[in-house]
């Protein structure tokens, strides 16, 4: 796929991947499309060769791959991992506030979230709801209001004259979300259930629990003087997830070929769903469940790790070591820390450098400051399930955990173009 096509079809599958359960649904879309065989996990399977299936969990975790073909069983899986999930503002269970004649939902924070860009933007509301039919019947459907329908507003300058040297974000009291004015305080689940009948679930008796996140109506794009960027929310990691799953679809059977990715990383990965949980594990057992092949088939597996990469701010450069300061548009990043806080060592990364040398691809290198903190992403965690050689790799990025992030128009493309070929290797 060529690069303009790659960014215009990244560009609709951000706009379309509002929350994880979003995300999946556009990722099933894509496989069913492309005539992977979507499995139940509670039914038998009988997996052919060559042939793509998935599988999803809780709605918000896919496992989607290809199966190998004959004569490749035990040459091992390529596998790639991301995650589905970002820092946002999620709704609580009872969040009605009504104040001063006006109508507020309560917020919590999921994730890591930078919380200054989240006001005075328009705002809307996605996700999932449970809801219960005249006949008592449960049912589970997404939801997303499609408008702006909220925003929170900023204090004014002149009430806090501190507020550009000083001022501290208190999530309870700061952040609940304005959606209008009100007599007296609105019931929340009755309008679920409205904009579920506008939806066309006309047959919803009662609304009975959900989890939904606000997002910022603005939609994806490229931008800069001649597009060199792109901007959007939820690229942390919805680009990687775009990435994979492209990298997936036009791959060529060979080997076991895998994209794995998991909700819950931005809080720990710990969940059945999240890449600390035994979703990835469960799997493999099912599809290789006599233990003496399935570890001989991991001894020849690897996985690459994607999850983006923080790119040196030009306004900031002082936050990276000199020698390790990714640029935008300038290649995928692979990322390392002594501390295992990334998973790559030397073999791995020397592959991908290898492979993206063939693609005539640059590749760049992150490591922290030693006087800073890393963070860390779902590759030591599957690595040490699975006990696969692993790289963390990334596109490099602006704004990380913003509301709208950045990251080069270029990057997602040459990262797909490697990962590509990385699929198809017969042997590692």
């Amino acid at each position: 796929m060529n690069l303009n096509a790659f960014n215009e079809d990244l560009l609709n599958f951000l706009d379309r991947s509002l929350t994880p359960w979003h995300a999946v649904e556009a990722m099933r879309s894509r496989l069913d499309a492309a005539g992977f065989v979507g499995l139940d996990e509670r039914a038998s399977w009988q997996c052919l060769p060559g042939q793509g299936y998935y599988i999803v969990r809780n709605g918000s975790s896919i496992i989607a791959w290809r199966q190998p073909v004959a004569g490749a069983e035990l040459n091992g899986w390529r596998l790639i991992g991301a995650h589905t999930d970002s820092p946002c503002l999620r709704v609580k269970p009872q969040p009605e506030l009504h104040r001063k004649g006006y109508f507020q939902l309560g917020v919590e924070v999921y994730g890591g979230a930078l919380l200054n860009p989240w006001f005075d933007r328009d705002l809307s509301l996605a996700g999932r709801v449970s809801w219960r039919d005249a006949s008592g019947d449960l049912h589970s459907s997404l939801i997303d209001f499609a408008r702006p329908i909220a925003t929170i507003p900023s204090l004014a300058i002149h009430l806090d004259r501190e507020a550009n040297s000083s001022r501290t974000i208190n999530a309870q009291t700061y952040l609940p979300a304005l959606l209008g004015q009100a007599d007296k305080k609105p019931d929340f689940r009755q309008l679920l259930a409205r904009r579920l009948s506008e939806q066309g679930q006309s047959a919803v008796a009662q609304v009975l629990d959900y989890e939904l996140c606000f997002y910022d109506c603005q939609r994806a794009a490229l931008i800069g003087l001649e597009q060199e960027f792109i901007a959007s929310a939820r690229l942390d990691n919805l680009l990687s997830c775009y990435i994979g799953l492209r990298s997936l679809l036009d791959a060529q059977p060979g080997p076991g070929q895998v994209l794995v990715c998991n909700d819950h990383e931005e809080v720990g990965s710990m969940s059945a769903a999240g890449a600390q949980g035994p979703m990835l594990k469960q799997w493999l057992e099912r599809l290789l469940p006599d233990p003496d092949a399935r570890h001989r088939s991991l001894a020849a597996s690897m996985l690459i790790s994607a999850d983006n990469a923080h790119g040196v701010h030009p306004n900031f450069a002082d936050k990276h070591d000199d020698n390790h300061g990714p640029l935008l548009n300038a290649g995928p990043v692979i990322k390392l820390n002594a501390n295992q806080r990334y998973a790559s060592n030397s073999e791995t990364s020397a592959l991908f450098r290898h492979l993206a040398e063939q693609q005539q691809v640059p590749v760049q290198a992150f490591v922290v400051r030693a006087d800073m903190a890393c963070g860390s992403t779902i590759g030591p965690i599957t690595a040490a399930e699975l006990g696969v050689p692993t790289l963390d790799i990334g596109v490099p990025q602006f704004a990380m955990h913003s509301i709208r992030e950045l990251a080069g128009s270029h990057d997602a493309h040459n990262l797909y173009r490697v990962l590509t070929p990385f699929l198809q290797l017969a042997t590692l």
